[in-house]
């Protein structure tokens, strides 16, 4: 199983770039593309509100979880 972020497809609709979203959140750049790159291990729920809130969205827009190939469900 595998949490995936999002960050880049709402980024694209709303034609926002990093730096932007930078600003108006007050996370730094390298740690959004951390997140929009979807190498991040964690988020913090700080930081996630504050996306949340610059973009307009929800956290469930934002991650999404993808289940494992192949795995049994039981």
């Amino acid at each position: 199983m595998a949490i995936v972020v999002r960050l880049d497809v709402e980024l694209a609709k709303r034609k926002m770039r990093l730096k932007e979203l930078s600003a108006r959140t007050g996370i730094s750049v390298p740690n959004l593309s951390i997140l929009k790159t979807d190498k991040a291990r964690a988020v913090r729920f700080t930081s996630l509100n504050a996306i949340c809130e610059a973009l307009g969205c929800q956290p469930g827009d934002l991650l999404e979880y993808v289940a494992d190939e192949g795995a049994d469900s039981d």
